[in-house]
């Protein structure tokens, strides 16, 4: 191995834009306006359905300042996505009301949709049901040129070296992955243009290759991947065997490049030995090399696993460049006028600024490593992540001053080059150790300015007590004016590590299933196989001890009040939900068998278990649905072997 040393508009105050409201909307927001008057006097009660406001929050609303509020039945202007740490879910909020709109699972179970136990969420997990925890860090959308498409949303499990997909028409996840030969995924980016192809993996820890007990005791065989998924097929296409540990990750605009930063360039396995050198990388890789060499089959594979991988190490190799950075960086984010990446110095008081444009003479050997090395602005102590709000300024984490300092990145340049200017705007509090930022629109090219996001890892005194484990704390920051104003605070389970905010057109939910899902595809084939019609037909259908059960429901009833089971059968039971208004959910749950699944309308949902159990069983809908709600049930008769 090698050894490496050495825009200009400005956005008007935030305000919310009026929504189109359609029926019972159209009724809210007419009564909203009357009861407004009646709360503006009462302490604390606003009306947006957050959790907490902070008291410049309140002192906004209380001078008339509408930019924070959403009044009952108007729409927030932005979605925001959030991934949740240590519970595997995504949570979808509504910026800047920042009310909570849904939940998605994906590396969790999930009580209430039965998530990790129907057959069609099996059948996403795979080989990877065998986890029911995850650690998810990182959420990004679909790109086309450099925008939003609302098309997917990808995310890392580190916790069991997984990435996933879930589809934003339905908001759920359909795709799932384990990746061989890396340990931990924390990284993950997508690429920006022409439109998303690959989805790019970190593996931070470092492990033998293959990791199967050789070299146990011998770090020096230690090593780290970077990959490289498929984002339409999910499929793994190739991987870069690199040095040091891959953090976090990042593309350029032009679609040919990605970037991670890098840390432990020593390969320690203690502390001590991680903290030896002076200086780490951020390792920059040329995609269509890569693509090339597996091509041309210039590549190895390792043990099981038959994903090509191509050698990055050192300095002498057509993949990849390590450009020198000081002490462990962490974040690398992209300017959303595609001219810099910006590395964030963590155990340094600065962030490297790389002019992404120099990047083909770096691989074509026309220029040094640091000569892509734009500026390196000090900012204060522990840089985390940086986000943009596409007038020219970024805004960066200081995880140890606790504070986010917005900066203008042309003039950090022009004061690297020796120009005596200020590059520095504005220090804000925030509440407390900020690790990521993001601001809205701010990781596409279209920038607007308006919102900030900071997710804080410590909360202490900003809530409640609430035990030893105190909850993180999500800010709302305001900036589209000249300065940062810190407007809402809002507590938050289980750390979430990262976010994202895009317009409302850039998502097109469904409001219904479409029929002709694929989603439900293995209940169709066994419908198929029993000569069913999953829409009519209510039956009982037997291969041995193999039982088949076709409900449809519609409010407030299913279509079978009963049906009857031998004890030791294995039951599949399929549920068909005929309505066609949107909201009007069913579940189907059976008691003491641990049985709960959402039917969603015109979805078909389906889950398996074994009756080993004799005796009467009810099962009734678990989502309320009508006034005879409690009615909608049935029995489940489970003879005695």
């Amino acid at each position: 191995m090698s050894e490496h040393k050495d825009d200009g508009r400005m956005a008007e105050t935030a305000t919310i834009e009026p929504s189109v409201n359609e029926g019972r909307r159209r009724f809210l927001a007419g009564s909203a306006a009357l009861g407004a008057a009646g709360m503006a006097g009462v302490a604390g009660v606003t009306g947006t359905g957050t959790l907490v406001r902070s008291q410049s929050a309140q002192a906004a609303s209380e001078s008339g300042d509408a930019s924070i509020h959403v009044a009952p039945g108007q729409l927030d202007s932005y979605y925001g996505f959030w991934s949740s740490g240590q519970t595997g879910e995504v949570r979808v909020f509504g910026v800047p009301s920042m009310r909570e709109l849904t939940r998605i699972p994906v590396f969790n179970r999930c009580s209430a949709t039965g998530w990790g136990q129907t057959n069609e969420s099996l059948a996403v997990l795979g080989e990877n049901a065998k986890w029911q925890n995850g650690d998810l860090h990182h959420i990004h959308m679909s790109y086309t040129d450099g925008k939003y498409d609302g098309r997917y949303l990808y995310m890392n499990d580190k916790a069991n070296t997984r990435v996933a997909r879930v589809r934003l028409d339905i908001m759920r996840c359909d795709k799932m992955v384990h990746i061989p030969n890396a340990h931990g995924i924390h990284g993950l980016r997508v690429q920006k243009a022409p439109k998303t192809g690959y989805v790019f993996a970190n593996g931070e820890m470092i492990v033998p290759l293959p990791n199967d007990g050789r070299d146990l005791d011998d770090p020096s065989q230690y090593w780290s991947v970077f990959t490289g998924i498929d984002g339409e097929s999910m499929e793994i296409k190739w991987q870069v065997w690199v040095d040091g540990n891959l953090d976090n990750t990042n593309c350029d605009y032009s679609g040919r490049f990605a970037i991670s930063t890098c840390y432990n360039a020593e390969r320690g396995v203690v502390l001590a030995e991680k903290m030896r050198l002076e200086r780490d990388w951020v390792v920059v890789f040329d995609i269509p090399a890569i693509e090339r060499a597996v091509e041309n089959g210039d590549y190895v594979t390792f043990g099981d696993s038959d994903i090509p991988v191509v050698d990055g190490r050192g300095e002498d190799n057509p993949f990849t460049r390590y450009i020198p950075v000081p002490k462990n960086p962490h974040g690398i984010n992209a300017s959303p006028d595609g001219n810099y990446l910006i590395a964030n110095g963590k155990l340094s008081p600065t962030c490297t600024v790389i002019d992404a444009r120099k990047l083909p003479d770096l691989f074509d050997d026309k220029i040094e490593l640091r000569d892509v090395v734009a500026a390196e602005p000090e900012l204060g102590l522990g840089p985390l992540h940086t986000t943009f709000d596409g007038r020219g300024n970024a805004y960066t984490t200081l995880f140890i001053d606790s504070q986010v300092v917005k900066w203008n990145v042309a003039e950090a340049i022009r004061h690297y080059a020796g120009d005596d200017v200020s590059y520095i705007r504005q220090k804000l509090d925030v509440h407390y150790q900020p690790g990521h930022l993001n601001a809205s629109l701010a990781e596409t090219a279209e920038a607007d300015g308006r919102w900030l996001v900071v997710l804080s890892k410590f909360s202490k005194d900003r809530f409640l007590p609430s035990g030893p484990l105190h909850p993180e704390n999500d800010q709302l920051v305001d900036i589209s004016g000249d300065e940062m104003k810190l407007v809402h605070d809002g507590p938050t389970f289980a750390e979430p590590h990262d976010c994202i905010l895009c317009r409302p057109d850039q998502v097109s939910p469904a409001k219904i299933y479409d029929r002709d899902d694929p989603y439900w595809s293995q209940a169709r084939q066994w419908a198929e196989e029993d000569d069913i019609t999953l829409e009519t037909d209510s039956k009982v259908v037997r291969h041995g001890n193999r039982v088949r059960v076709y409900l449809t429901a519609v409010a407030p009833q299913y279509s079978m009040s009963e049906f009857r089971v031998r004890q030791g059968d294995e039951v599949t039971v399929i549920v068909t939900n005929l309505d066609k208004i949107e909201d009007l959910s069913h579940g189907f749950s059976i008691i003491n068998y641990g049985i709960n699944m959402e039917v969603n309308p015109q979805q078909t949902s389906s889950v398996t278990f074994t009756a080993d159990r004799a005796g009467v069983y009810w099962y009734y809908c678990s989502w309320f649905c009508h006034a005879l709600h409690m009615e909608m049930a049935g029995r489940m008769l489970v003879d005695p072997a």
